[in-house]
């Protein structure tokens, strides 16, 4: 009896003590009433209690304060919507802000040295060297070959469901589709997890989705760094899936060296991993193994979740607004003078050249309309390659949320994902001072329905905004944010979402059944849209 009650009375104590830190960390040199610093809205803590409409909640306080601020133990957490803020931090003093050694710590030992956990010279070199490489003719033309082979195959497995009027998970069949696209561009792999399943990749990418929850989980796990010299608990699961990971990438990096020692790859070889092993002979020792599984990895994070994120919602809001959808389909109609006489998906994919593509001016802007109002990194800290988030486009109410975004969510809570932290005292150019170590995050959701940004009609899903005179005209990357906080995923979203929705908009999606004047729809009952659901449903209707 008198042991339960000591060790009873020892955990009360060791709760009330912590609870007691925390507090003091929290309040502690913040400067709360100081008028030189942004207004405060609360702790860290205390957005739990919006758990069900986090971004909604952002949007309120952003209308009222452009710039706020949030307590954490340590440090401030900065929020903006401030354009002028934005362009700061990403670019006017850009070199004063850093990922920060606590982030770096945290995610190193799955991304390593990739592009999204280091700073300085290394985020420099590889940032050169991944823009020259994504800007090449030979992998531009190899990737919109993919995404376009991959989305015929999709308009025949929707085909199929069609003939029957099934109802199914869009969200899920992007993301296998997109998953086959990110997989065969990276790796140069067929994975067919759209059509079939390869056992080993399906392992190589459920080990990759339960390392990144695990790693995230490190933010609200102090006993990670204990658990792991121990090699117990998600330190010991997290450790089994990297070396699944690390098995699977290093056999392809292996397989494709001694291809190219034989000379079996010529220069032109247009998967990522084969260009980056051309690139690496001229520096073997810097560009190893090791560097490359890093580079890879960091490419993976940055495109698998994000395309098929933002298309489900981009057929979501075309479903949501019918006279939009018909107006992109009627376009993609006349560009590739697609009629009656096309009949079947390869042969309305061989009218989609760069030409085609550059003459689709409206649903180049339905789709940044989307961006725009649902962005694919809803809230990022100051970073340029902001990744914590790629997976959370469906926060909003809870929609499509899967595990791992529930677990990327609660570290959002404590204000620790990737970005970046002032390095030095600086002054906002909204006035504001932050102190070193603070954190800045752009609220891109929140931005999208920010009236000062976009007018009074910024909640509406309005793609003639982004026309002029019918042509599409871009705006500055530190307004439309949404598009700037990760090239990577951007890029594939903007040639993948093209790609599938010009087959999609094919009037014959294949021989087996006539599906002119045919569009998707949602089911008749829209409440499994807004319940905490991985799922997008969908129907084609004539």
């Amino acid at each position: 009896m008198g042991i339960l009650f000591t060790f009873t009375a020892t955990v009360l104590l060791f709760i009330i003590i912590t609870f007691l830190y925390l507090t003091f960390q929290t309040y502690s040199g913040k400067s709360i009433k100081n008028p030189d610093y942004p207004p405060v809205d609360g702790t860290v803590f205390g957005q739990l209690f919006y758990f069900n409409r986090l971004y909604d909640h952002q949007t309120e306080v952003a209308r009222k304060q452009k710039t706020f601020r949030l307590l954490a133990p340590g440090q401030s957490e900065l929020y903006t919507t401030d354009i002028r803020n934005i362009e700061h931090v990403l670019k006017t003093n850009f070199d004063n802000y850093t990922k920060g050694k606590y982030n770096q710590d945290i995610a190193n030992d799955l991304f390593g040295n990739g592009i999204f956990a280091v700073d300085g010279d290394k985020w420099r070199q590889q940032r050169k060297l991944a823009s020259f490489e994504f800007s090449t003719r030979v992998l531009r033309d190899f990737s919109c070959s993919v995404f376009r082979r991959n989305a015929a195959k999709l308009v025949r497995v929707i085909s199929e469901m069609a003939i029957v009027d099934q109802i199914f998970d869009m969200q899920d069949t992007l993301m296998r589709c997109t998953l086959d696209s990110i997989f065969k561009v990276g790796f140069g792999v067929e994975l067919n997890c759209l059509e079939g399943s390869s056992k080993e990749g399906t392992e190589f990418m459920k080990a990759f989705d339960d390392s990144n929850a695990l790693v995230y989980w490190r933010y609200v796990d102090p006993l990670w760094k204990l658990k792991r010299y121990f090699n117990i608990g998600s330190e010991a699961s997290l450790k089994k899936n990297i070396k699944i990971i690390d098995a699977f990438v290093t056999n392809l990096i292996r397989t494709k060296r001694k291809l190219l020692a034989e000379e079996r790859i010529c220069d032109d070889k247009e998967d990522i991993l084969s260009r980056f092993l051309v690139e690496s002979r001229k520096d073997p020792e810097e560009m190893n193994d090791k560097y490359l599984r890093d580079i890879i990895l960091n490419f993976m994070i940055a495109g698998k979740d994000s395309s098929a994120n933002t298309l489900s919602w981009f057929f979501y809001m075309l479903c949501k607004n019918p006279v939009i959808q018909e107006k992109v389909a009627q376009e993609v109609r006349d560009v590739t003078r697609s009629q009656d006489d096309v009949v079947n998906v390869e042969e309305f994919t061989a009218n989609i050249t760069d030409t085609a593509l550059e003459q689709m001016h409206y649903l180049h802007a339905a789709l940044t309309e989307t961006l725009r109002l649902y962005p694919c990194c809803s809230c990022g800290k100051s970073s340029e390659n902001s990744w914590t988030l790629n997976s959370m486009h469906y926060i909003n109410s809870l929609k499509f949320m899967r595990t791992t975004d529930v677990i990327m969510l609660v570290t959002w809570f404590f204000g620790l994902k990737d970005g970046r932290c002032a390095e030095v005292d600086d002054i906002l150019p909204d006035g504001y001072r932050m102190k070193k170590g603070d954190g800045l995050y752009y609220m891109a959701y929140a931005m999208g329905r920010m009236p000062y940004i976009w007018g009074e009609d910024a909640e509406d899903f309005r793609p003639e905004r982004w026309l002029n005179n019918g042509v599409f005209q871009p705006e500055s990357p530190f307004k439309f944010i949404a598009f700037n906080v990760c090239i990577f995923s951007s890029f594939v979203a903007y040639i993948k979402c093209q790609a599938i929705y010009k087959v999609d908009g094919c009037p014959h999606a294949g021989r087996s059944s006539d599906m002119s004047g045919q569009r998707l729809r949602l089911p008749a009952d829209e409440d499994s849209i807004n319940s905490p659901s991985p799922v997008l449903p969908l129907q084609i209707s004539r």
